[in-house]
């Protein structure tokens, strides 16, 4: 009886010793030394790919956003804001669902679309989205054709959320937001080649443009 009362008690505190050791080095050392080593080698990773402006985070270079203008009826759930043209925009975004559970903020849910190639709805947002370009970006002895928009001004991204547009895209809007912002053109060019990141590695992948940095970018322009 005493022996079976020994093992048991030895075995206990076995226990819980590999416990407390496993949840000083699993949760405390480990964590603290993944946590600074990234904070080190990675710190812009790490912390969100932060961007700011003014000193202020404006967001996060690997989330896409909208640049609208306010809704006419803020309570009308169902009404699209107008894109503000003073700005470069984004790819569409219609795959993102609807937050349904949480309604005291407005969140955005990742998602695409999943609609066929020839699925009238897919194809009715494409027309739609090419006309809004054209018209949109069109300036007096400038005007866009449907042959000059890219694939990505008009389609949505897997996520939805996708951070850039291809460099054609961002060129398109070059003179739209030089004349909205009372620019000259070249200076808006010359942002948008500073702002195109090549292919990852150099074969990966297609340049893109963060339109998040542009925008930062094309504020600090227009503030002087």
């Amino acid at each position: 009886m005493n022996n079976s009362v020994t093992n048991t008690a030895r075995l206990l505190g076995a226990g819980l010793r590999a416990l407390l050791v496993l949840t000083l080095v699993c949760g405390v050392i480990y964590p603290l030394l993944v946590t600074g080593i990234a904070q080190v080698a990675f710190a812009d990773k790490a912390n969100g790919s932060e961007v700011k402006s003014d000193g202020r985070v404006v967001g996060s270079a690997l989330i896409g956003q909208t640049y609208n203008l306010p809704k006419k009826n803020p309570a009308d759930p169902e009404e699209t804001p107008a894109p503000d043209l003073r700005w470069f925009q984004p790819r569409p975004s219609h795959g993102l669902g609807t937050n349904t559970l949480n309604t005291g903020h407005q969140l955005l849910v990742s998602g695409a679309t999943n609609l066929a190639a020839d699925n009238e709805k897919l194809i009715a947002q494409v027309e739609q989205a090419k006309e809004a370009v054209v018209r949109d970006n069109s300036t007096p002895g400038h005007p866009v054709t449907p042959a000059d928009v890219p694939a990505d001004a008009v389609t949505s991204s897997g996520s939805g959320l996708d951070p850039d547009i291809s460099p054609a895209y961002a060129k398109l809007q070059a003179r739209r937001v030089a004349e909205k912002n009372h620019l000259d053109v070249r200076q808006v060019e010359t942002l948008v080649t500073e702002n195109t990141h090549p292919r990852i590695l150099g074969f990966l992948g297609e340049p893109g443009v963060n339109v998040l940095k542009l925008n930062v970018a094309l504020g600090a322009l227009v503030r002087g």
